[in-house]
């Protein structure tokens, strides 16, 4: 984490010597608010971006929320924020209420993700899962069955395994649930959750028995003090990676992140001028931030799709 800001307070650092150059829609004269909320694994590329705006648009007060990919729909939908970092898309019930506030968007793919299957450093049994494995750990008939790393492979300890993942309405809950049980949003539900992954990454990093998952870029952040398992999915064993999300061997967790921008908000300059800020520099900066960026075509379809949008 310290390279990274060091690196994001260069860039930061290198924009303000050039004046903010780099707007190419007078940035610097706009005022006004932006609000974002939702994912908590998409909110680093999203507060990375913002900081670097304020530079250029100084009067332009942006905030950056995190209630999870669900809890960010709920307010995005109520007309409550500009912009809903997300996790994975936007699900039927939460379209319809957005339909039913007559709340228009339009979703823009900003990066990709994978999630980490980690362990405490001091698990020296694991070498890797199965996917087969995962189901059998996290899906509901699991609770009050499967309790023990034994109940999974009879050779690893005869110890209660403790559970830790992101809280249900996290898109990284409803993503892991989907690709490993079968069903978005069903687990089992003994295990510590939380919104905060920072709170999951201390407790499996204190807690020997401890197994978790949470978005590949606080893996990247805190991996001195984890250990992450490489994922079978009848291929062979794929340890989370840039590369092997990049080039989809890491399967099935690896994801594309979006935001969603209502097109309300798009039409206040500010908003407008941010989202056109973020498309030119999310290739960049999910890099820096521990994540991988799309093909350049891609953002440049992306900001082609915003502009016919806001027309």
């Amino acid at each position: 984490m310290e390279a990274k800001q060091i690196l994001l307070g260069a860039s930061l650092m290198l924009l303000a010597a050039c004046g903010g150059q780099t707007s190419k829609n007078n940035d610097a004269a706009l005022t006004g608010n932006v609000k974002i909320d939702g994912s908590s694994t998409v909110y680093p590329i999203t507060e990375a971006i913002a900081e670097e705006y304020r530079v250029v648009a100084p009067n332009v007060k942006v905030t950056v929320g995190v209630s999870g990919t669900g809890g960010g729909f709920k307010k995005f939908s109520r007309g409550e924020t500009d912009i809903n970092d997300a996790s994975r898309p936007i699900k039927t019930s939460e379209a319809e209420a957005c339909r039913g506030n007559n709340i228009e968007y339009v979703s823009l793919m900003i990066a990709y993700d994978g999630l980490a299957v980690v362990v405490n450093p001091q698990n020296d049994w694991v070498d890797y899962f199965t996917v087969e494995e995962l189901k059998k750990i996290w899906e509901p008939s699991a609770e009050g069955k499967i309790m023990k790393w034994s109940d999974i492979r009879p050779k690893w300890p005869n110890e209660r395994i403790n559970l830790y993942g992101p809280d249900a309405a996290s898109g990284t809950y409803d993503y892991f649930t989907e690709a490993v049980v079968g069903e978005s949003g069903k687990s089992r539900g003994d295990f510590t959750n939380s919104s905060d992954d920072n709170v999951l990454v201390q407790g499996i990093a204190t807690d020997k028995y401890s197994l978790g998952f949470f978005g590949l870029a606080y893996y990247e952040e805190n991996m001195s003090k984890l250990k992450v398992i490489g994922v079978d999915n009848g291929k062979g064993v794929v340890i989370p990676s840039f590369e092997s999300v990049s080039n989809s061997s890491y399967t099935p967790l690896s994801r594309p992140v979006f935001i969603y921008v209502s097109k309300a908000a798009a039409q206040r300059p500010e908003v407008k001028g941010f989202v056109n800020f973020y498309i030119d520099k999310a290739g960049s900066i999910s890099k820096d931030v521990g994540y991988v960026s799309l093909p350049a075509e891609l953002y440049t379809k992306a900001k082609e799709e915003f502009g016919t949008f806001t027309r």
